[in-house]
């Protein structure tokens, strides 16, 4: 059981009425249960996972769609970019817009349910990578 889930995510979340919702809290509790320190807040539009403070992950849930993104970022602010991808997983469902930029579709349970711990291995990787 989760007990870090954000009230104010969920009420957003209920205000949302999206059609991925079982989906969407599947995905929460996969971010949240796969780092102790990662918290959850509403950021552009979406659920926001950061460590340290620090903006990491976002769940694209914006516009209500049959899909939904988990975006890895470094935060708000333009870093300059490194020079390789930021972690090396070469996970087939992880697709780079950037070196420091990535993120993973989901577009059902049953992709979340094969995907998570591919997805866990990830969300650790680029939490370490990203500080």
């Amino acid at each position: 059981m989760i007990y870090k889930l954000n009230s104010e995510v969920t009420a957003f979340l209920d205000e949302l009425s999206h059609p991925l919702r079982i989906e969407i809290e599947q995905l929460r509790n996969c971010i949240l249960n796969a780092n102790e320190n990662l918290t959850e807040n509403i950021k552009w539009n979406g659920p926001n996972y950061c460590f340290d403070n620090e903006d990491r992950i976002t769940m694209r849930v914006q516009p209500p769609t049959k899909q939904i993104q988990i975006i890895f970022h470094r935060g708000a602010k333009k870093q300059t970019q490194p020079e390789d991808k930021l972690i090396s997983n070469k996970s087939k469902i992880l697709i780079w817009k950037e070196n420091d930029r990535a993120f993973v579709t989901f577009k059902s349970l049953q992709d979340i349910e094969s995907g998570k711990t591919e997805l866990t291995s990830i969300i650790n990787e680029w939490i370490n990578a990203a500080k």
